[in-house]
Order: structure tokens, then C-alpha cells, then sequence
């Protein structure tokens, strides 16, 4: 089947979209074990909350310096090429940080694996953006992070497992899940093939013009959609980092904790396959709103000294409700964004979601180590009932000339003859 846009053609059906999830499993499930299992080995080496932070806003230090260069990149070339250097330098990351002596050293690595992470995650968004009409870009989007999300649940629960003991032996084990998430990394290049159309004819018919990084900024839902994601992802993020300092203090086994945070990624990717009903039925901006509202309540529970069957009950729960934020905010930003800045304003929002994860976990460290481990979970709430207030302002209308989306959630092209777009250089 063959759709058509502006006389460009491109491969119809959604075989790409499964083997893009399946990439996106892998990828994420190697970050999702290596970031546990790098916090149990800086443990182990006897870093304490705050240095935990350190090495946890490493990861994302880098990335927030080349995001925006790499996405201007993807505007005038294919993505494929970013998929394959990410998932490399995932595995290299993951690999070094298990041979790691140090704990500038871990930091070093865990930079490295975190900026794999933004190549890999740059490509395949820009891939969805391009091809999934404006009608599927809701549904497409949830489907592509449900990759994400089917890493997050297996990727803490394996490394849990495979990291025990206390001192030497936890070393030694932390070591052992480091060395497998590379190897789980690796993994993604059984689904890295045929994800774009080679179009080099409609490439090389011209490269459009830049558009200025502050007119994007400028543009309504834009900001909004990349505070969410922050907010969201940093909570993410964090969450993963700090719940292995709370099982420690709380005396919780790492496997049981590797579980909790699995049953936190189900939750989420339950909540993304029923997503297209609870749109229809409550809209985008009421959907954003209350579960990133609930969302800040639960986050902030994780402080309270609640048994562990009442900790997976929370964490259930904020799972679900943190299923909806990314998704939505990345069809937010590309409604939004001009055509020719698509891949562009993608990277802006992965900057955002980076200068947060740089600034939560080291917030989150100087705030533990004032206030113990804890207290940044209630950091992490605040965050998220700020981006509910953000959720609650309606998009306008985007320089395409369409809207995000009409009162119920459904986008205002969904009853047009569906098409699957390309940029303007082609693909």
C-alpha cells in the first residue's frame, strides 16, 4: 500500500511501528537495568544520596548540550543513522560503567550511555513524527512508548535480581547487570532495518531553511508540553535512582525493589493502551491535568513509611497516571512546531527532559542530604501538580494551521482523508 502527501511517496502499513517498539524495548530495558544497577555499584564504592545525584544528573549532562544540534541534523537527513549510533554507545555506556574503578569514572559512563540514549531517542521520535498522519499521532505515540515502558518494566526487575549481597558482593553483582544491559542493548539491532523509505531523490531537492530555536520556544504548547515532559520524566527518572537509597534505608531487598518498579512500568503500559478511550471520553486537557495532579499526591506518598505491599499499591497507581504526560506532550510539540522544525522542536523537548534530569537528581540529592532520602519525592510532587496548573492551558492553533486537538481529545483532522506525511527534504 502506498499513501501520498505533496506527490512524495512512502511505504504504507505499520510493520515499521512494531519493529521501532521492539528496538525501543531493548534500548530502554538496557537503561532501565544499568540505572539501578549503577546506583547499587556507586553504593557499593560508598557514595552516599549526594553522590548519587552527582552521577545520576551525569547521565543527562551531555545530552542537554547536543540535543538541539542533532535534531537540526535530523531535519535535513534521514534518522535511521541515530537509532544505530545509539543503541552503540547504550552498550558501550552500560559496559564501561560494569568496569568502572571509580565513581568519576561511573559518572563518565553513565554520560556516555545517557547520550546514546538521546541519539537513539531523537531518531526514532522523528521517525513517528513523519510517518504517522495527524490523526494517528496520538495513538502512534502511545504505541512507541509502550517500547519504553515494556524496557522500564523488565530492565529494574532483571537487575534486581541479578544485583545482591552488601560491599564486595555487591560489587561484584552490580558489575554482573551492568555487563548484561549491554548485552540487552545490543540486542536493538535485530529491529533496526527498513524504519524509513530511502528517499534520496526528495532529499536532495532542497534543504529548508533553519527556523530560529526562540520562534519554536515562542510557539503556544510548545512550553507547555516540554514542562510536562520534564516534569513527568524527571519523576521518572528519579524514581528509579532513589527508590534503591529508600529500599536500603527501609530495608527492602533490591529485587523486591527491582519489582516495584516494574509494577510502576505495567501500570504505565496499561494506561497507554487504553489512552484513545480516556482521551475520548475526558479530552486532552482534562486527561493531562488530573493525572499529573494525582500524580504529584502519589509521588509525594512515596515519603510516607508505608509497608511494601502499600509502597507497590502507590507506585501502581503513579505509573498509570504517568503513562499519559509523554506521549501527549510529544504530539503537542509536533503539532505545534513548524514542519520544517519538526525533528528540531522533538530535540527541544529532549533537551527540556534532560536539563531536568540533570537538575531533579542533583536537586534531589542536596535536598536528601539535607532532609533524607525521602524528601525528594516531595520535591518530585511539587513538580508534577506545577505541571498539572501548565496542563490546564488549551494549545492554539499550529503555524500548519491546524489545532492540537478539539475539546474531546480528538485531533481536528481526524475526519480528513488520512495521509502519511513526510518532512519537507523527504523520507
Amino acid at each position: 500500500m502506498v499513501r501520498r502527501r505533496g506527490g512524495d511517496r512512502v511505504p504504507g502499513g505499520r510493520g515499521w511501528l512494531l519493529r521501532l517498539v521492539v528496538a525501543f524495548c531493548f534500548a530502554q530495558g538496557a537503561v532501565s537495568m544499568a540505572r539501578p544497577a549503577v546506583s547499587y555499584r556507586a553504593l557499593s564504592m560508598g557514595a552516599d544520596e549526594r553522590a548519587i545525584g552527582v552521577i545520576t544528573a551525569v547521565y543527562a549532562l551531555l545530552p542537554l548540550f547536543v540535543a538541539v544540534p542533532l535534531g537540526r541534523r535530523t531535519d535535513r537527513g534521514r534518522c535511521a543513522p541515530l537509532l544505530a549510533a545509539g543503541v552503540v554507545l547504550i552498550s558501550a555506556g552500560c559496559a564501561l560503567s560494569g568496569t568502572a574503578g571509580s565513581l568519576a569514572a561511573l559518572a563518565v559512563w553513565s554520560g556516555l550511555m545517557g547520550l546514546g540514549h538521546l541519539c537513539f531517542v531523537i531518531g526514532a521520535q522523528s521517525i513517528v513524527a513523519r510517518r504517522s498522519a495527524s490523526a494517528e499521532q496520538d495513538r502512534n505515540f502511545g504505541h512507541f512508548t509502550i517500547g519504553a515502558s515494556l524496557g522500564q518494566l523488565a530492565g529494574p526487575a532483571a537487575a534486581g535480581l541479578l544485583v545482591s549481597g552488601q560491599g564486595a558482593g555487591m560489587d561484584r553483582t552490580s558489575a554482573l547487570a551492568l555487563l548484561a544491559s549491554a548485552a540487552v542493548a545490543a540486542a536493538a539491532f535485530t529491529a533496526l532495518w527498513r524504519l524509513e523509505p530511502r528517499t534520496p531523490a526528495a532529499r536532495a531537492a532542497g534543504r529548508p531553511a533553519k527556523v530560529p530555536v526562540g520562534r519554536i520556544l515562542r510557539t503556544r504548547g510548545v512550553p507547555a508540553g516540554m514542562f510536562i515532559s520534564l516534569a513527568v520524566l524527571s519523576t521518572t527518572d528519579v524514581l528509579t535512582a532513589y527508590l534503591p537509597v529508600i529500599g536500603e534505608r527501609r530495608g527492602i531487598a533490591p529485587a523486591t525493589i527491582g519489582l516495584l518498579l516494574s509494577l510502576r512500568a505495567a501500570a504505565t503500559i496499561a494506561c497507554r493502551l487504553v489512552m484513545p478511550p480516556m482521551l475520548r471520553l475526558l479530552g486532552r486537557t482534562a486527561l493531562l491535568t488530573a493525572t499529573c495532579l494525582l500524580g504529584g499526591l502519589l509521588c509525594a506518598g512515596i515519603a510516607l513509611p508505608v509497608p511494601v505491599w502499600g509502597l507497590g499499591l502507590v507506585l501502581a497507581a503513579l505509573g498509570f497516571c504517568l503513562g499519559v504526560g509523554q506521549p501527549l506532550s510529544m504530539t503537542t510539540v509536533v503539532r505545534a512546531a513548524p514542519d520544517e522544525a519538526r525533528s528540531t522542536a522533538l530535540a527541544l523537548r529532549l533537551t527540556g527532559n534532560r536539563l531536568g534530569q540533570v537538575a531533579a537528581p542533583a536537586s534531589a540529592g542536596l535536598v536528601a542530604g539535607v532532609a533524607g532520602a525521602a524528601a525528594p519525592f516531595m520535591m518530585l510532587g511539587a513538580l508534577l501538580i506545577a505541571a498539572a496548573g501548565m496542563g490546564l492551558r488549551k494549545p492554539g492553533a499550529t503555524p500548519g494551521g491546524t489545532a492540537d486537538g478539539t475539546a474531546d481529545g480528538t485531533p481536528e483532522s481526524a475526519g480528513k482523508p488520512v495521509t502519511e506525511p513526510v518532512s519537507r527534504h523527504g523520507s
